[in-house]
């Protein structure tokens, strides 16, 4: 199951919706230190209420790789 995450162009990408800016940006403080204690950093953007997430392993050749789905679980999980 892939929780709506598209793979294409060797990443993953999803937009997360909010009710408000205030809420996308404590989303991204609490998951924050979870991405980090992974060691695997999304490539992401804020814009108002919507989250824009990009995955890809850069240190494979900037393929999707299992860190990705990791982390894409890890982020649909917070």
């Amino acid at each position: 199951m892939n929780n709506n995450w598209i793979e294409e162009n060797n990443c993953l990408t999803k937009t997360y919706n909010f009710v408000d800016f205030i809420s996308a940006i404590a989303w991204m403080a609490k998951v924050a230190p979870k991405i980090d204690a992974l060691g695997h950093h999304p490539e992401w953007t804020n814009v108002y209420n919507r989250i824009s997430v990009k995955l890809t392993t850069h240190d494979a050749n900037s393929t999707v790789t299992a860190k990705d789905w990791e982390l894409s679980k890890l982020l649909d999980s917070v």
